[in-house]
């Protein structure tokens, strides 16, 4: 039977706000499943027009798979959010682009027919499960020299691209840091992020039951001259800092995809389409530079340029990767389309979760930028991935 693809749509995204990972951050005595399971609910509250019956799978990712975001967390987190027992879910992991993952896997699932309705998303409770926890990596790898050794800790193939990029600096990378930390401040005294944040019941034994509202990890005081100063625990004399990088971080996120035809159908607001995805990979101990040829491979397929790109949500888990970046595409280090409203190295990487934040984030300024018609949300992957989603703007009124 011949089939016509679907066009797949973004219809709404939340997230809890983001906390600093350890035994003093916001999360630190909450469960992971119950991150995402906020979130969840939270989707479905704001879309009152959509029978819950209606969503066809819950895909939720998670980097580490074990206790709390173990269990198939896709089914139990959408058993625990209250969907119908009828509603199935699995689990994805696709490292830092997991959440990313569950989105392209779905939305192509909805544009072959399988789905109508999908729920996507991704947790990281990186407290108490920090990244790495309880991997074997086959001693082939190195025996073997199919990897260089440094391609198991992320900050070292950051430093890699530091080496490969010698243009690069550790003060360009700061000054990177400090504007996503401005960034950050000055759209959250906007109130441009608050919209997708839900707030989410916190506990701790000693001071009892509390509320999160806003993200935890952001800096707005960062200056170039706080960053100097900063240890470099991957390289003696190095250039990747805990000022420059992402922090270790807990959150949760989950967005509502559908056939664009069925939100119609719903009475469900688009906010974006989903145009087309790549992934490629890279060698693994330059990790970081996986977003180049992931792109390079989506506007080739779709005639376009950078030209053609309003808007870039990249994920910022360290200042040289976005940098490398912006100068393979010869983008301009404080270009405005990227990252308006600040990233992940102000508000956090909750690993898995991140990718539908880029996502949020784009889709509000999709809202904004009617004279946008095409926006990318891109990033890194561990063990030499990258990937790279074009939206288009629903809301496109002509223009670039």
């Amino acid at each position: 039977m011949p089939r016509t693809a679907r066009d797949v749509v973004f219809v709404d995204g939340v997230r809890t706000p983001f906390g600093k990972a350890g035994p003093k951050g916001l999360y630190a005595e909450t469960r992971a499943d119950d991150l995402v399971v906020r979130a969840i609910r939270e989707l479905i509250r704001r879309n009152p027009s959509l029978p819950p019956e209606r969503v066809d799978e819950v895909a939720i990712a998670a980097t580490t798979q074990t206790g709390d975001q173990g269990l198939t967390i896709g089914r139990s987190a959408a058993v625990l959010a209250g969907l119908p027992k009828s509603v199935p879910g699995y689990a994805v992991d696709r490292m830092c682009a997991g959440a990313m993952t569950a989105v392209t896997t779905s939305g192509a699932g909805i544009s072959f027919g399988s789905y109508d309705v999908v729920i996507a998303g991704g947790v990281e409770h990186m407290g108490r499960h920090p990244m790495g926890e309880g991997v074997d990596p086959n001693p082939r790898f190195l025996a073997d020299k199919l990897v260089d050794p440094s391609a198991l800790v992320m900050g070292s193939t950051a430093e890699n691209l530091h080496d490969r990029f010698p243009g690069i600096t550790k003060e360009r990378a700061d000054a990177y840091a400090v504007r996503s930390q401005q960034k950050v401040a000055a759209a959250y005294a906007a109130g441009k992020i608050q919209p997708d944040l839900v707030p989410t019941a916190i506990r701790s034994a000693d001071k009892g039951w509390g509320l999160a509202t806003e993200d935890e990890p952001p800096r707005p005081t960062t200056t170039m001259e706080s960053l100097a100063g900063l240890k470099t625990p991957f390289r003696v004399h190095g250039n990747v800092t805990a000022g420059n990088a992402a922090g270790l971080n807990d959150g949760a996120t989950a967005c509502l995809l559908a056939a664009e035809d069925v939100a119609r159908e719903l009475g469900l607001t688009p906010k974006m389409r989903l145009v087309d995805f790549s992934f490629a990979g890279v060698e693994p101990e330059i990790m970081g530079v996986g977003p180049v040829p992931a792109t390079e491979k989506l506007l080739a397929r779709n005639s376009l340029t950078m030209d053609d790109i309003g808007l870039i949500e990249i994920n910022e888990a360290f200042a040289v990767q976005v940098l490398a970046f912006l100068e393979h595409f010869k983008i301009d280090d404080d270009d405005a389309r990227v990252n308006p409203w600040g990233g992940a190295i102000a508000v956090g990487h909750p690993l898995a979760s991140s990718g539908v934040r880029l996502m949020n984030q784009l889709a509000r300024l999709f809202e904004e930028r009617t004279d946008v018609r095409y926006g990318l949300t891109t990033m890194c992957v561990g063990m030499g991935m990258g990937g790279t989603v074009l939206w288009e703007n629903v809301n496109w009124e002509g223009g670039k």
